[in-house]
């Protein structure tokens, strides 16, 4: 299975840095997941449980309150004020 580098991080902490497999969110246009390869894309988060699932295979949940998605060809970053 391929995977991409992913970090999920707000300003005063770090939710997750590493390789994902998918991350799966509510982007300003609707329900996006995001695999490696995905093209590249800027889109704005709505508030949202999120889910990450990792190359060993754990599935990491958490909450953003709404922020920023960037993916790169080397990078998937997801940037919010704040997560839980």
């Amino acid at each position: 299975m391929n995977n991409f580098k992913l970090k999920v991080i707000s300003p005063d902490k770090c939710f997750f840095e590493g390789e994902a497999v998918n991350l799966s969110l509510r982007a300003a246009e609707g329900d996006l997941a995001v695999m490696a390869g995905h093209i590249p894309l800027v889109t704005t988060v709505r508030p949202c449980d999120f889910s990450i699932e990792t190359v060993s295979g754990e599935i990491l949940e958490g909450h953003t309150d709404g922020g920023i998605l960037n993916v790169a060809t080397d990078c998937v970053t997801l940037m919010s004020a704040s997560f839980s």
